[in-house]
């Protein structure tokens, strides 16, 4: 038999001398040395020129053409080998072979195209924007029942899904209708996997979670999830958990998921809901993340909160009190925050004790369940008086919500803590309230929350403290000065960028404090009164109104 080089002369040789035999020998040598030692005969390969040669005998009427699109795709495995094939032109010949019907060219050609463009963003890009996506979904639909073939254009949409770019291309074709066509057909769980595996970078986009709830995906799920809910194999497992995973992704577009609620009486929403009193902790965990995602509108929260789900997310909360999942806490305590934004759906809440069961989790040390618990309560507390006054007088919450305001590790959870503890003053408006937050030593965190970069932080900051120092000043009086309230409003005022509202609630806050002895003393020595009436031209007439007021207050009262 001929040797490595000798195969490779007569290649090079070939782009003169075509003789089919001579050229279908030195292949066949080519794909043996390869399979014998890859890396070696790449670089061989590569140092006598050959890969140049190849375009030419990329031709779609050429029996060689297979062959020579196995080669590349077996010299692309190797990594060094991929930017010289790109050097050499072989992408374009390779793109127009994918137009061809013998399914032996198919085949090899994605091989090809797949090796040269793996791990490759900017590679894979430019098949995009060379077309590439709505040639193998034809090919895909065509060819579905070429088991090779199918899995060549799945590992291919796999690769490209990731790319953003891609996203738009799928969208335009009926990727969803094939992909779910094939998904029915499967019954390995190989093969369901590798479909999976292109259907959740799909599912990112809207448009595309839509069409595919259009094509029956959804149906196909329910159905995986049916199957594998009482097994105990891995792979009944696995595909539980991708099932429902994908199920949840896909209510997170606007569209499928108000067209799987269908006013509540959707069977598929009827379905999820079963998941939640499941014995199956993923069951339980897609259940109330599809719950949360279902709580997205004011109309489906006012349903769902009527049709009794509160009850059946508090029963599923009270499983998990004592050592329980953190992602079914987690998760159920964002469907019952969801729930409560609608103003009509609070004191429902309030009524059904959803503040007693979130209350439970108090000592939870994982902050995904912290920061859902605070969101939860400030949820249900807003507008709402007696909930703010019973939960505000609550000496174990007070005492947690100011260890969590030092939470400097979790921003999430010190922000909502933050807010929480204003919010038990704003709502409730009460003395008890004031005074337990004064004693739990919440004050500094709150002057120190008026400084946050969130504007509607500051404000309910400001507002809090506000009530703080009209309700309790005496008590306050101490906190107040030891956290340099005082300089704290000057530098609002004085600051160019504050929003009207914090210089208006600021100015506020400075003629309630005046009633203190200490704090008048510091507000004289800042000279307040300077920034004060500059800001009497305010071009916003409530804070150019307030400036007047406050001036007024600061000169009779120097």
């Amino acid at each position: 038999m001929e040797n490595l080089s000798d195969a490779l002369e007569k290649l090079k040789l070939s782009s003169t001398d075509k003789t089919t035999d001579s050229v279908e020998s030195s292949l066949d040598c080519l794909l043996k040395a390869l399979c014998n030692s890859s890396a070696e005969a790449s670089m061989k390969i590569q140092e006598m020129g050959i890969l140049p040669v190849f375009p030419s005998l990329l031709s779609p009427q050429s029996s060689c053409t297979p062959k020579v699109a196995n080669i590349i795709a077996e010299v692309a495995k190797n990594e060094f080998m991929r930017s010289p094939c790109v050097e050499a032109g072989l992408i374009p010949p390779l793109i127009q072979l994918l137009n061809s019907t013998d399914q032996e060219v198919l085949l090899q050609t994605g091989r090809a195209l797949g090796n040269i463009c793996y791990d490759s963003h900017s590679l894979q890009a430019q098949l995009i924007s060379m077309g590439v996506i709505p040639t193998l979904v034809k090919l895909l639909g065509i060819h579905s029942h070429n088991t090779a073939l199918t899995e060549m254009c799945l590992i291919a949409f796999g690769n490209l899904a990731e790319l953003e770019s891609s996203k738009e291309q799928f969208a335009s074709t009926n990727i969803a209708e094939e992909l779910v066509h094939l998904f029915q057909k499967q019954t390995e769980h190989e093969k369901k996997e590798m479909i999976f595996e292109v259907l959740a970078p799909l599912a990112e986009n809207d448009l595309i979670k839509l069409q595919l709830v259009e094509a029956g995906l959804v149906e196909c799920l329910l159905e995986v999830v049916a199957q594998t809910v009482d097994g105990e194999r891995e792979e009944d497992v696995s595909q539980l958990k991708t099932a429902s995973d994908l199920m949840v992704l896909l209510l997170l577009g606007d569209e499928s998921m108000q067209k799987l609620f269908e006013g509540g009486k959707g069977s598929v929403f009827q379905r999820v809901l079963s998941w939640i009193p499941s014995h199956n902790h993923q069951l339980q965990l897609a259940g109330a993340l599809a719950i949360a995602n279902f709580a997205r509108n004011d109309g489906n929260c006012i349903h769902m909160v009527d049709t009794g789900i509160v009850q059946k997310l508090l029963e599923l909360l009270d499983r998990h009190v004592e050592e329980g999942n953190v992602t079914v806490q987690h998760a159920a305590l964002s469907a019952l925050r969801n729930l409560a934004i609608p103003v009509v759906n609070k004191s429902k809440m309030l009524s059904a004790g959803v503040a007693d069961v979130v209350l439970k989790f108090l000592q939870s040390e994982m902050p995904p369940v912290q920061f859902k618990l605070l969101g939860t309560l400030r949820m249900l507390i807003d507008t709402q008086a007696e909930a703010a006054d019973q939960l505000g007088t609550n000496g174990k919450l007070v005492e947690r919500l100011v260890e969590w305001c030092e939470a400097k590790d979790h921003a999430g959870v010190m922000g909502e803590s933050n807010r929480l503890l204003s919010a038990l003053i704003r709502h409730s408006k009460s003395k008890e309230v004031v005074k337990a937050v004064i004693q739990g030593g919440g004050v500094k965190h709150l002057v120190t929350m008026a400084t946050s970069e969130h504007m509607i932080m500051q404000n309910e900051a400001l507002v809090a403290l506000g009530l703080i120092a009209a309700l309790d000043l005496v008590a306050a009086e101490k906190d107040f000065v030891g956290s340099s309230l005082v300089s704290m409003l000057h530098k609002l005022l004085s600051d160019e960028r504050s929003a009207p509202e914090i210089k208006y609630n600021s100015m506020i806050l400075i003629c309630a404090v005046m009633g203190s002895e200490p704090l008048h003393k510091e507000v004289q020595s800042l000279a307040f009164i300077d920034v004060v009436s500059k800001l009497r031209a305010h071009e916003n007439k409530t804070v150019s109104h307030q400036a007047s007021l406050t001036e007024q207050r600061l000169t009779a009262q120097s």
